[in-house]
């Protein structure tokens, strides 16, 4: 075995499951929206669902989520 292997850490998958819940949460909570954003002409709808998604990047701490994973610390 090699002495410089890297150890596996727990941080990774326990942040993969906690960003894939987050996506959940996301999707479940714009998706309930539909039935308001549904009755907007297409163009709109379009606009929201693309608004959406760009703001699921900055309203949830994806930055310090990755950091976290790799280094174990919060601040990058």
């Amino acid at each position: 075995m090699n002495a410089n292997a890297p150890t596996p850490r727990w941080q990774k998958p326990v942040g993969m499951l906690a960003i894939v819940a987050m996506l959940v949460v996301w999707c479940v909570a714009v998706a309930s929206l539909s039935r308001w954003v549904g009755t907007w002409p297409g163009v709109l709808q379009l606009a929201f669902y693309v608004a959406a998604g760009v703001a699921w990047l900055w309203l949830l701490p994806m930055r310090r989520m990755l950091s976290w994973m790799e280094t174990g610390r919060w601040k990058s």
